[in-house]
């Protein structure tokens, strides 16, 4: 296939089934043990298994699984036991028939003998199914779960057997903490009790959810299975990071990857607008998907008041959550689908959360908080994704922070299509006749910018495809991943093509791993992975309800990273471990398209998957971790701003306005940004929209300006200080439906403002201030012009000069007009005309001409 970069060639010899290394990595060494005192060791065997012999070092050229260290956890061993347990349940149909299965397993035979199981289900009685998670627990081998939460109880049962070993002695203990009685015990400990037994509940209900959710791999035995043989693979392999979907991708005479061509938005112009326009078109047949189940730890934000730990959606940046920052794009995109077809759509928005950081509490309570955003909470599906236990690097042993009490995380975002399968999210959006949806991540604060997001759904809706990407140029040595276009000869003699991701931890497989010259040159050639997608909502209902391991796409076990947690005793864990994970994007591998012969690069214009580009700081720019003393910014909240900052450089220096250029990352990390502008998106969100409503004037160094109208003129204005412009009815006002809930009208009783030859000139903010967060939008200001318009108000600027500190406040149904006067401003406050209440006494007129959208102004 002709490509304008070399592509990767991965030829596969006869002998060897993976790809040939010239060397391998010295194997994972279990964590040092180092025993001080009882309780030291006590804490320590929450965290690390137990473990007898040492790795040594190998290197391996035969086509092998596994290989077991002499003395080490045998992998192969444990793995074919499984396996056989696996296939085993999978013949019964029954539940009575899995429990015969499950009780015929070595150690649930050896843990339940001596009639504990009967006590359990008699005396406790502790539910048949109940009683079946423990069991599958138990023969995963994983029993130091259950041990965990009441060896303390045992060591303190004087009339039992004093051996700490005993199994039997040990179950009756927790015969003891689930009725919530002692078990030889007169007195004391209640309240020890009270909370074993509260432990078992959430770890049934884990067990629960591992069990139902991973049904498709085998349940807790399949998620077991597929955690051994990835860690297998990331010890005695390559990489510290492997995925089930690329080592299927290589049962193949040989694969190429390459760079994916795709429309160049920044480019190609006019298709790049009219691809825009036609996903305005098409918004009521699109959905909206928010991947927020993520725990984002490398934020590390922190709630100031209460000290709970936040999910990465509650970031306050420029002066509201990262959820809210979405809901604004979303609307704006809405609005300008009401000033071009005058017709009201409400997109309909499924949130997939979780229960890490309280996550799923926290989005509801936010949601509910804004009054579901004008939107109805018919229009919203909020479903949390089951948390996942995090394992051990050493041995795959479950890690535990309590007694009873697994270390879970969430089992990342491509568990999204499955879940949305099971929760009806689907079917959902299908009852509201939406055909396609577009995906993106909450850190992610620029990827409605300008055309990027309209055109992607535009083309995937015009052209039927099933999937798309919106990427840009990757950033070197960036911890994110890569687009490609697959070219696979199959064993039968056909040709596979199609567009996937490769993680930046797979890097070394293809020869394009971070370091040398030469594989930095490679990675240039690739785009950035940046999870904005849009899908064919029927398609991926097909893969997330499918059978096997399919819908569970882009099956990884990361362990490049280490697990940290804080135990029962407060005290911080930083363990090699990582938790069976999974890619949203890796959807894409289901999406391939097969020929009988070798395509060219056409090829790309038949695929049911594509690709477009933008400017990097108009696709991505994340807030997803916390700025550390090495003053980075890449992937901070500080370097998001200073992409939005860039932007708008961009959009309105494009307008004739004098601005002060943006320097460079050392410049900001040095002194802050040369300036502040925010602007609501509703303001465009096209740009060539935006560039219609500013012309002419300037805006100094250190001056801020903020916008939160939609219907805005800006002529010949010159800025030298701050100036925020705020209003609550941004793009329309509220009514009650007949459902009873507040909906957000479009075009109703708008705030507006019309700012005509106005100079404005005050201190500003304080640069000097070491209070101030920019992300944050906190700032301290010496002086400030504030014009706060209430409903539908009006202000108007023409004219006029407006030095120093002023907060003007419009009611709602009035206009405030300011002009110079003999003796300095001239205001003049009236009413608005009963006929123009709805209307405006101005407004912006859209119209389509060609691929573009003009505005006239309507008086």
């Amino acid at each position: 296939m002709a490509a304008s970069s070399p592509p990767i060639h991965l030829n596969h010899s006869s002998h060897n089934n993976y790809l040939l290394f010239t060397s391998l990595p010295p194997f994972i060494n279990p964590p040092l043990r180092r025993h001080h005192n009882h309780d030291d060791d006590r804490r320590r065997r929450l965290s690390f298994p137990k473990l007898s012999g040492e790795f040594v070092t190998r290197v391996t050229t035969v086509p092998m699984e596994y290989v077991s260290s002499s003395g080490g956890f045998d992998f192969e061993k444990e793995i074919a036991r499984l396996r056989s347990l696996r296939s085993r349940l999978l013949e019964e149909r029954s539940v009575e028939g899995k429990r015969r299965v499950i009780n015929s397993d070595s150690r649930v035979r050896r843990l339940f003998g001596g009639g504990i199981g009967r006590v359990l289900e008699e005396e406790v009685r502790l539910d048949g199914y109940d009683l079946y998670l423990i069991k599958c627990l138990v023969a995963a081998g994983q029993e130091h779960v259950i041990m965990s939460g009441i060896e303390e109880l045992v060591e303190r049962e004087a009339e039992f057997e004093t051996v700490r070993g005993s199994m039997k002695t040990a179950l009756y203990a927790l015969v003891g903490l689930i009725e919530g009685q002692s078990v030889g015990r007169k007195s004391g400990g209640g309240c020890l009790k009270a909370e074993r037994v509260v432990a078992l509940r959430k770890l049934l209900k884990t067990l629960r959810e591992v069990e139902e959710f991973y049904d498709c791999l085998g349940g807790i035995i399949g998620y077991q299975i597929n955690v051994l043989e990835l860690l297998a693979s990331a010890t005695y392999g390559k990489n510290a990071k492997r995925s089930r979907n690329m080592n299927g991708s290589m049962n193949c005479q040989f694969l190429e990857i390459h760079s994916p061509e795709g429309l160049e938005l920044s480019q190609n112009t006019e298709y790049g607008s009219e691809a825009a326009l036609w996903g305005i078109e098409g918004l009521p047949d699109l959905g909206e998907i928010y991947p927020l189940g993520g725990a984002a730890d490398r934020l590390g934000l922190v709630d100031s008041n209460t000290g709970e730990c936040l999910p990465a959606a509650m970031l306050p940046f420029c002066g509201r959550t990262l959820l809210e920052g979405l809901i604004r794009d979303l609307q704006a995109r809405e609005f300008l689908y009401f000033k071009l077809y005058g017709k009201q759509t409400i997109t309909p928005v499924a949130i997939m959360t979780s229960g890490a950081k309280n996550n799923h509490q926290l989005m509801s309570s936010l949601c509910e908080k804004h009054q579901w955003f004008g939107r109805g909470q018919s229009n919203f599906q909020i479903f949390e994704q089951p948390l996942v236990p995090a394992i051990s690097a050493y041995d795959g042993e479950w890690l535990v922070s309590e007694p009873l009490i697994p270390v879970c995380k969430p089992g990342g975002h491509g568990v999204i299509w499955k879940l949305a399968h099971d929760k009806g999210i689907f079917q959902w959006f299908r009852s509201l006749g939406r055909k396609g949806a577009t995906v993106r991540q909450v850190s992610n604060v620029v990827a409605a910018t300008d055309l990027t997001l309209l055109a992607l759904a535009g083309i995937g809706l015009r052209h039927g495809k099933k999937l798309g990407f919106a990427s840009c140029a990757r950033n070197l040595r960036a911890t994110e991943g890569i687009n490609v276009l697959i070219e696979k000869k199959e064993l039968d003699g056909r040709w596979t093509y199609g567009l996937s991701c490769i993680e930046y931890t797979e890097f070394d497989k293809y020869g394009i791993s971070d370091g040398s010259q030469s594989s930095s040159s490679l990675q240039e050639e690739f785009p950035a992975n940046t999870n904005i997608l849009y899908v064919d909502l029927q398609s991926a209902e097909e893969v997330g309800s499918s059978n096997g391991q399919k819908c569970l796409p882009g099956l990884v076990l990361n362990i490049t990273k280490p697990v940290v947690y804080s135990d029962h005793f407060g005290i911080t864990h930083s363990v090699p471990g990582g938790r069976l994970e999974c890619t949203m994007q890796n959807i894409a591998d289901n999406f391939c398209n097969t020929y009988l012969s070798r395509q060219d690069k056409g090829v790309k214009d038949t695929l049911d998957t594509f690709i477009v580009y933008n400017e990097r700081r108009r696709v991505t720019s994340s807030a997803k971790k916390k700025r550390r003393c090495d003053k980075s910014l890449h992937q901070t909240p500080d370097g998001a701003l200073l992409d939005i900052t860039r932007n708008a450089y961009d959009l309105l220096s494009y307008c004739n306005i004098q601005m002060p250029k943006v320097g460079s990352n050392d410049n900001y990390t040095e002194s802050g940004p040369p300036f502040l502008v925010l602007l609501h998106p509703a303001l465009g969100p096209l740009w060539e929209i935006t560039r219609q409503k500013f012309s002419g004037g300037s805006i100094s160094k250190d001056s801020e300006l903020q916008i939160e109208v939609s219907e805005f003129l800006w002529r010949d204005v010159q800025l030298d200080g701050s100036m925020l412009i705020l209003a609550r009815d941004v793009m329309g006002s509220t009514m009650i439906n007949d459902m009873g809930e507040s909906i957000l009208q479009y075009g109703r009783r708008c705030a507006r403002c019309h700012l005509q030859n106005v100079i404005v000139k005050n201190k500003g903010i304080n640069w000097e201030s070491r209070q101030n967060s920019y992300w944050k939008h906190d700032l301290e200001r010496h002086e400030v012009l504030k014009v706060i318009l209430h409903g539908n108000a009006e202000f108007e600027a023409i004219d006029v000069t407006i030095e120093g500190s002023h907060v003007l406040e419009v009611p709602d149904g009035y206009k405030l007009l300011i002009t110079s006067g003999k003796a300095g401003l001239s205001t003049h406050l009236h009413a608005i005309e009963d006929s123009k209440m709805d209307s405006g006494s101005w407004s912006w007129k859209y119209r389509i001409e060609g691929a573009h959208v003009k505005l006239e102004l309507v008086q």
